[in-house]
């Protein structure tokens, strides 16, 4: 085949197709002219290449001995080091990537990215370690390298140069897909027997960040049952997600015409969906997450605060006596409640917002642990005072901020 014509990569690819037709993914990979032949044993290897080489001879192809290797415990094949069900990353490709000077425009970024995006499955919170650096990607952004970007650069390198493994997916096993979304971005991780098969993330865009918390999580399920269909389609599986409502997703009588496509889609697959809190979901949070942030974000701003976790535990215990609130609860489990979720035992509503229940002195003490560590600046909206919600709550922050600030 003569070189240089366009479409010769895609007419010599479909030729080999053709000729080891019945050996693909029986025990044979190709790649235009890389075979791969796979087996478990020597002698289903020794047979295995028997029938291959037989097959290129009947169609008049020559293979070089000087480039061919023959019953191989390790291989390199198309930057990947695959050996006993395990994949890794080239360490001639990481070199690559290790050696890369920071980028002095657009062009030299995008390439730098090119590369290291070919490895992002091997890379936990890919998207945003690197979303510093793609967003000087956007059509209207102008060329400003800053520290921000150069963090960025750096972590990305050190996360490819820890060399991950993944383990090969077997299908004869179940898989398992935990999911995870933050206000930023989704992530998921695929695992067999506990090992990960296949790492995502990727940050959300405009319109998808004005979602509610309930539907980042559906899309974070939504995108990776997508992306790894090829993996699920037609065998069981689990789907393990940290918010209660989107376990009850596939049984929720009413649904919006956005969910009643992401519902259609997913009938698909035969999976069951799975609650798992928040601290025992620790690598699709962390994908969808900074690690400087709280795993709950609407008390964030509270995480420093040495009585953040005791206002947490004392909402928790708050909530089942409240019957306002145990009320709206019964709703969320039943899939009934657009506008509220539980999350880690708490009950949220829109815009992130923890729902305060009535009962003892939670709130006075929520407003006192606010004012001590933010001062006035809590009516601002990005004070932690604007992530909480419940009966009468706005009316008594401005009054007890009232008396707080008056003078002595």
């Amino acid at each position: 085949m003569p070189f240089g014509l366009t479409n010769a990569s895609a007419t010599f690819s479909t030729m080999m197709n053709q000729v080891l037709h019945g050996f693909l993914d029986e025990f044979v990979v190709v790649y235009l002219d890389d075979i791969v032949i796979y087996s478990r044993t020597l002698a289903e290897h020794v047979e295995y290449l028997r029938q291959v080489l037989a097959r290129l001879r009947e169609y008049e192809l020559y293979a070089k001995v000087a480039k061919c290797s023959f019953a191989q415990e390790t291989i390199s094949f198309l930057g990947h080091i695959v050996e006993r069900g395990r994949i890794r990353m080239d360490p001639k490709k990481v070199q690559a990537i290790e050696e890369w000077k920071p980028p002095s425009d657009v062009h030299d970024l995008r390439s730098f990215l090119s590369l290291a995006n070919y490895y992002r499955r091997f890379v936990k919170s890919y998207s945003e370690i690197a979303r510093p650096m793609t967003d000087l990607l956007k059509k209207m952004e102008t060329w400003n390298w800053t520290s921000q970007c150069q963090e960025s650069f750096d972590r990305l390198k050190r996360a490819m140069v820890t060399d991950p493994v993944l383990a090969l997916p077997d299908m004869s096993k179940p898989f398992v897909v935990e999911t995870d979304a933050s206000d930023f971005a989704l992530g998921g991780v695929l695992m067999q027997d506990g090992h990960p098969v296949a790492f995502e993330s990727r940050k959300l865009k405009d319109v998808e960040r004005r979602y509610s918390v309930h539907e980042k999580e559906l899309l974070a399920v939504v995108h990776c049952l997508r992306l790894w269909r090829h993996y699920l389609l037609g065998s069981p599986f689990v789907v393990k997600t940290d918010n209660t409502a989107v376990s009850h997703f596939m049984t929720q009588p009413k649904l919006t015409s956005r969910q009643a496509r992401w519902q259609e889609l997913l009938s698909e697959f035969h999976f069951v969906l799975e609650y798992r809190a928040g601290s025992n979901n620790h690598v699709a949070d962390a994908l969808s997450r900074r690690a400087d942030l709280a795993s709950l974000g609407s008390l964030a701003a509270l995480s420093s605060s040495v009585v953040a976790t005791s206002i947490r535990d004392r909402a928790r215990e708050l909530l089942t006596k409240d019957s306002a609130a145990q009320g709206l609860v019964h709703l969320v489990e039943q899939g009934k409640a657009r506008q509220f979720w539980l999350e880690d035992g708490l009950l949220m509503t829109k815009e992130n917002r923890l729902y305060v229940p009535k009962g003892g002195d939670l709130r006075k003490s929520l407003i006192s642990e606010c004012h001590d560590t933010f001062g006035r600046d809590i009516r601002e909206k990005n004070a932690p005072m604007h992530w909480c919600r419940g009966p009468t709550f706005g009316h008594r922050c401005g009054t007890m901020l009232r008396r707080m600030s008056a003078p002595v």
